[in-house]
């Protein structure tokens, strides 16, 4: 019995999974992917296909690829131009983007790429551009102009110079693809992060979840004093800590108000944890725009919470929603 006991103890020593940790550059930013796994060439070989998935969905998102997929789609914008065909992957992300600009009454808006171009220009050449351009450019835009075809997955965008920006959206949704790929390998405790944009699988083993940081507003190496606790969920902050110009001492976001075109001039950071990845990063930009209220009434409905961090008169202020306290990691932990 002894014996049996001993062989059954090593064998099990054996299988405990081991963490990696691996790092890609993707998007323009650090892409890593920590797992738990039985051995290393297991952890690389679900690495490598993760990291292959992430290639060919940025071949289909990004607006920065001449070739990509979305900005085929975009060349084609104009209602004398045929309807044009879409992978299943960009057809999805555009009905869930769709969805998110009708719960959020708009504050979500993928059409705002011709406005995301611009001062994405604006930022680059630090030059401000000029009322008339910024009244022109937030004319192309209207999610009321993209149709979508759900029998044909057909896709038609109704006026010409449209362009679609996913900036907003695919980094959280790749991150959860990338989970659910992993998942599928059996791997219980992961963890996806797309330049802040969070996915967990599971816990560290012996741990009750994934620990997670939160930047001050306005603060690049700065965080509140307190980390979040999760598992098996999605984290996602946004702010204006990377992109945003100033213009006459304000500093103005790189994320755009759908109703005037410029960024919001707000010194505060959103923080969102939802069940999806996808969730988590469109609604951190819907909730940077929409009252306190109806956020609120939003992350409910959808099953998330939110904490807004907020510089006001050199103070930081928070609002939250009800059961986001419940994610804070205790000192004892």
């Amino acid at each position: 019995m002894f014996i049996i006991f001993w062989l059954i103890s090593i064998n099990n020593s054996y299988a405990q999974p081991k963490r990696y940790s691996f790092t890609e550059p993707k998007m323009g930013a650090p892409f890593t992917i920590v797992l738990y796994a039985a051995d290393s060439s297991t952890a690389a070989s679900v690495s490598e296909d993760c990291f292959h998935l992430v290639d060919s969905l940025v071949l289909i998102f990004s607006d920065y690829i001449d070739s990509s997929e979305l900005n085929r789609l975009c060349a084609a914008a104009g209602k004398n131009n045929p309807p044009f065909p879409v992978s299943p992957a960009l057809f999805d992300i555009l009905k869930i983007s769709a969805r998110a600009y009708n719960l959020s009454n708009g504050s979500f808006d993928i059409t705002l790429g011709p406005l995301s171009r611009l001062w994405r220009r604006a930022r680059k050449e630090n030059s401000w551009p000029p009322a008339d351009t910024v009244k022109a450019t937030l004319a192309l835009t209207g999610f009321h102009k993209v149709q979508l075809d759900t029998v044909t997955r057909m896709v038609i965008l109704t006026q010409p110079g449209m362009q679609l920006d996913l900036g907003g959206i695919a980094q959280g949704y790749i991150a959860q693809k990338v989970t659910e790929r992993i998942r599928l390998y059996g791997i219980g405790n992961a963890l996806v992060n797309v330049s802040g944009d969070i996915v967990t699988i599971g816990a560290p083993p012996g741990k009750e979840g994934w620990t997670v940081a939160i930047n001050a507003p306005r603060s690049e190496e700065e965080f509140l004093p307190q980390n979040l606790l999760i598992t098996n969920k999605a984290v996602t902050t946004s702010g204006d800590i990377y992109q945003y110009i100033l213009h006459n001492g304000k500093k103005y976001s790189h994320v755009i108000n759908p109703k005037t075109g410029y960024g919001i001039t707000s010194q505060r950071n959103v923080t969102v944890i939802a069940n999806d990845g996808t969730t988590a990063d469109w609604l951190t930009k819907a909730i940077s725009l929409m009252p306190l209220r109806q956020a609120r009434r939003l992350a409910k409905q959808l099953n998330a919470e939110f904490l807004i961090a907020e510089m006001k008169r050199g103070e930081l202020v928070y609002h939250s929603s009800e059961s986001f306290n419940n994610f804070w990691k205790s000192i004892a932990q």
